[in-house]
């Protein structure tokens, strides 16, 4: 249902508003809220081991990293409608990603990777999920820093707070 509604919005924005630029994005993190990368900080301080997917591949958003996409596209002279993806450059799966996030953050905890089986959720989650971002390159020259130094810069920024 997820998935289908989105996919509606979408195709609602397309059909009454042709010119929009309409953004897709992939696990997305940031400083603030709930997400990911603050939810194995906080797990791995309080515990010994953490199991964590690792058979579903795809690549983090720097929710810092996509608002200054956004702010070059809006403040760029040309406007091309259509659909964009964005995401850090880089795959990897969610385990992987919470031992970089153990490892940046020198935690002493032991991640456990586990089949999405074991952790069953209503919604079906893709296997392999990662955005081709060639087009919002070329139209737009968004330049797209990798998943691990943008997890660098956004734990040094949590870390200060």
């Amino acid at each position: 249902v997820y998935g289908q509604t989105k996919l509606a919005g979408e195709q609602a924005i397309q059909k009454w508003c042709p010119d929009a630029i309409i953004i897709r994005t992939s696990w997305v993190y940031s400083t603030y809220g709930k997400n990911f990368v603050k939810t194995m900080c906080r797990l791995m301080d309080e515990r010994d081991e953490v199991g964590v997917i690792n058979d579903q591949i795809g690549s983090p958003t720097y929710a810092k990293d996509l608002a200054l996409a956004i702010v070059k596209i809006v403040d760029s002279s040309k406007w091309e409608g259509g659909i964009y993806h964005y995401s850090n450059e880089g795959e990897i799966s969610w385990y992987d990603f919470a031992v970089a996030i153990r490892d940046f953050r020198s935690f002493d905890c032991e991640v456990k990777p586990i089949p999405t089986s074991a952790y069953p959720t209503p919604a079906r989650r893709p296997k392999y999920s990662l955005l081709d971002k060639s087009k919002i390159k070329a139209i737009f020259a968004v330049e797209v820093p990798s998943w691990e130094i943008s997890l660098a810069k956004m734990l040094a920024e949590e870390f200060k707070n």
